[in-house]
C-alpha cells in the first residue's frame, strides 16, 4: 500500500522525498500537515546535489515522525530502525547516493519511480517487522 501511495504522490510532481513522507503520512496516520511535510523538500534530488538519496531520507523523516515522541536522544528506536533502513537501502541499490542509485533506475518516462517504489517496498517490511517484534514484547 506504501508503494502506491508514494507512486500517486510521486506522479502528481512531488519529488521522491516528498511522496515518500506524504505517503507515510496517509498510511501511517502520522498526523504531518502540508506545512510540515514541506520539510522534506530539499531532500529531493539528494538534496538537490546527488547526495543521499531523496526516497531513503524520506523514509527516514517517516521512521522519526512516526516514533519521535520528543527528540532523537530519547527514542531508543530511532537509531536502530534508520540503520536497519540504510543497510536493506545499501544492499539494494548498492548506492546511497542520489548520483550513483540514478545511472541504475532512471527511466525518461517515469524518472525515479523504480527507486521511490523500491525505497517504500523497504521501509513497509522494515516497519512491519519492527511493529510485530514491538507487539511480541
Amino acid at each position: 500500500m506504501l508503494k502506491e501511495k508514494a507512486e500517486l504522490y510521486y506522479l502528481s510532481g512531488y519529488n521522491c522525498a516528498e511522496c515518500m513522507l506524504h505517503a507515510a503520512n496517509d498510511v501511517y496516520a502520522l498526523g504531518l500537515d502540508e506545512h510540515a511535510m514541506r520539510l522534506a523538500a530539499g531532500f529531493g534530488g539528494g538534496m538537490q546535489v546527488g547526495e543521499v538519496c531523496g526516497a531513503l531520507t524520506g523514509a527516514i523523516c517517516a521512521i522519526a515522525s512516526r516514533y519521535v515522541e520528543t527528540k532523537a536522544h530519547d527514542t531508543p528506536a530511532l537509531a536502530p530502525l534508520t540503520k536497519e533502513l540504510v543497510r536493506r537501502f545499501q544492499a539494494q541499490f548498492h548506492a546511497l547516493r542520489c548520483a550513483e542509485i540514478k545511472p541504475q533506475c532512471f527511466q525518461p518516462a517515469t524518472r525515479c519511480l523504480q527507486t521511490v517504489h523500491q525505497a517504500a517496498d523497504l521501509l513497509e517490511g522494515l516497519l512491519t517487522e519492527w511493529d510485530a517484534r514491538a507487539e511480541l514484547l
